[in-house]
């Protein structure tokens, strides 16, 4: 069920205007990588970790509580250099994301953000956000 979530997450980015006026088509699970690195041009998306937590409910309601990330990643020169383009990146995610209710398979899904974290990277070109959200998977 986490993975069916995560691949309509990708699917909910990819359609939102806001987002693809920002990196384009460049969305993925896990992007495409040459000798072990992102072969992916700047700015884009992919998912990071996600972990899954059963819990009872009261009403003995078989729910999930999935949490994940999305990573938006962006370097270069002008508005890329400063953090500003990924951090606008962030702002959208959030926005197509938060507060959304999705049906997987019969089952009902409340999406809501958690945090974001903006940061540079080790390499100390690559601008980072981590937008981490929560899934209530009502299975």
């Amino acid at each position: 069920m986490e993975l069916l979530v995560l691949q309509r997450i990708v699917a909910l980015l990819k359609a939102d205007a806001a987002v693809s006026a920002l990196v384009g088509t460049k969305i993925y699970d896990r992007p495409p990588h040459e000798n072990g690195e992102p072969a992916v041009a700047s700015p884009y998306i992919s998912l990071g970790p996600h972990d899954g937590l059963s819990e009872d409910s009261d009403d003995c309601m078989d729910l999930i509580e999935l949490t994940f990330q999305v990573d938006a990643w962006s370097w270069g020169d002008g508005v890329a250099y400063s953090r500003a383009e990924v951090s606008n990146i962030a702002a959208a995610v959030r926005k197509c994301l938060h507060r959304q209710e999705i049906t997987i398979t019969g089952a009902s899904v409340e999406i809501q953000h958690q945090m974001t974290r903006v940061m540079r990277d080790p390499d100390g070109e690559t601008n980072h956000a981590a937008i981490t959200f929560t899934a209530a998977i009502d299975a």
